[in-house]
């Protein structure tokens, strides 16, 4: 069988294309799962988004696909339905299957379209079940996680237990499937890893619990070493580790870091996402030998630094420093300290908007990231399907904008009590300039050659909206900020 496996072209604000292009690791690991007899291509149209008809257009000729799958998250929902009918006008007969955090948690959403089947939760086993059964033309009511068609009317399998990860069930991704290239990380060649899958932390915002259950399992470290080094065999000089949350098990973490350093995969770039109090607990040995082992940035879960605002987000415990059994305040501080002192760098997350919000409040936040962030990465709460965050924004009717592919973080769809949701974008939209241009020289230093081919672009990004004209103080930076949201809703026409 021919399979074609895409990934949606939409990019997060924080992560221009001009600087960052990394690939969809559900695809190839998808890929890897497949039986070896079917020829399976991966696309992921993020690094054509200018082009995405075209190549799409091109693709399908040159594999002639039996099977096509896509990758979708909400904000990508729209692009998804415009590809899902470019498909079907040019391969009728191919069979088409979603899957990822969107068709999982609002299934429904799909049934209306012309579509064939839904993977639900995890899907490398589903999907080459699912493969299986086209092949010998068997029954589909018995593959957990899938939902299909049968006559007109949708059936809904059970779901399937999440993958425990430790029984290598799940093998390698096949990273030679890909057909497009320019996976980038500030200029060097990038990949992704996951070397565990899960959280069991409740944060109202998040989509993980819903997802596959509150657990937390893990690849041996075997398979991770093997996965970095055809990630590396494939060019990759930058390795994002995509866990939902390495630092649960600190222990485990610090083994992980020993383990790069003893299979002399150091030299690489790392960057993580890490818990502030995780970090601020053990930073005193394990920042150092995470600098050992080759961690560069690491994506810090700031959240918010007001106590309300925490609460609200329920994400307290996450961000609580301990000691001698007793908690003794916000980690943030003490978890920054500990990496900057280690020579890496904080790309701060944080989340402001919240009902209670003012703008003393988000302000604060601001600040705060201003003073202590390298890089910052704040967004808006978002409510995106079946977390908690969006059930109490109905119940409040704080919701204005019911676009799902300005779903993105950075455009504020949340109204609160005291700010509407484009007075508490233009808050962050207007601090973040400043903070993002500082980071320039680090970059530079770190990659120097690619600054200077695209320093004017990544300006440009950064200050989309601005004319020469704002740059003097002439005109209202609220202008700016109109022209930047028009701007911005251009860019997401992929197709």
């Amino acid at each position: 069988m021919n399979i074609l496996l895409l990934s949606m072209p939409d990019s997060f604000e924080h992560m221009p294309t001009v600087a960052i292009r990394m690939p969809n690791g559900a695809l190839t690991s998808l890929a890897g799962n497949l039986d070896p007899k079917h020829k399976v291509a991966v696309a992921d149209l993020i690094l054509c988004q200018r082009t995405v008809r075209e190549t799409v257009t091109r693709l399908v000729h040159e594999i002639d696909p039996d099977l096509i799958g896509l990758s979708v998250m909400t904000f990508q929902r729209r692009s998804a339905s415009r590809i899902i009918d470019l498909l079907r006008s040019l391969k009728p007969n191919a069979k088409i299957v979603v899957g990822g955090y969107d068709p999982t948690l609002a299934s429904d959403a799909y049934l209306s379209m012309p579509i064939d089947f839904i993977v639900r939760g995890e899907g490398e086993v589903t999907f080459r079940e699912l493969t299986r059964a086209l092949d010998n033309r068997s029954d589909m009511h018995f593959i957990s996680g899938l939902s299909h068609l049968s006559g007109d009317k949708w059936i809904h399998n059970q779901l399937r237990a999440p993958h425990r990860l430790e029984d290598d069930e799940i093998r390698l991704p096949n990273r030679g499937t890909r057909v497009l290239k320019g996976y980038t990380i500030l200029g060097r060649q990038a990949d992704v890893v996951e070397t565990s899958r899960g959280c069991t932390y409740d944060c109202s915002f998040c989509s993980i619990i819903e997802m596959r259950g509150r657990n937390f399992h893990t690849y041996s470290f075997d398979r991770v070493i093997a996965d970095i080094r055809d990630a590396q065999s494939h060019g990759a000089r930058t390795i994002f580790l995509v866990d939902d949350n390495i630092t649960l098990n600190v222990r485990r973490f610090e083994a992980l870091c020993h383990a790069l350093i003893d299979a002399g995969l150091d030299t690489l770039d790392y960057f993580v996402q890490g818990m502030t109090s995780a970090i601020a607990n053990h930073g005193e040995t394990l920042a150092p030998l995470m600098h050992r082992a080759g961690f560069r940035y690491v994506f810090l879960g700031i959240e918010n630094v007001l106590e309300s605002d925490l609460n609200f987000l329920q994400a307290s415990a996450k961000n609580t420093a301990r000691a001698d059994g007793k908690n003794i305040g916000n980690a943030t501080l003490q978890a920054i300290e500990y990496l900057h002192r280690n020579k890496m760098y904080v790309i701060g997350g944080l989340i402001v908007g919240s009902p209670n919000d003012t703008a003393e409040s988000i302000e604060a936040n601001l600040a705060f990231a201003r003073q202590y962030v390298d890089w910052p990465y704040i967004q808006h709460p978002t409510p995106y399907p079946r977390t908690p965050m969006t059930d109490e924004f109905r119940r409040l009717g704080l919701i204005e904008n019911e676009r799902l592919e300005e779903y993105d973080g950075t455009t504020s769809v949340v109204r609160n009590e005291h700010l509407s949701a484009d007075e508490i974008e233009y808050l962050r939209w207007k601090a973040e300039r400043g903070m993002k241009t500082r980071h320039m020289p680090t970059v530079f230093l770190h990659d120097p050659w690619f600054v200077t081919r695209n320093a004017a672009g990544m300006a440009a990004h950064t200050y989309r909206g601005s004319t020469l004209r704002t740059m003097l103080g002439l005109e209202d930076d609220r202008k700016a900020f109109m022209r930047y949201k028009e701007i911005r809703r251009q860019e997401r026409q992929y197709i």
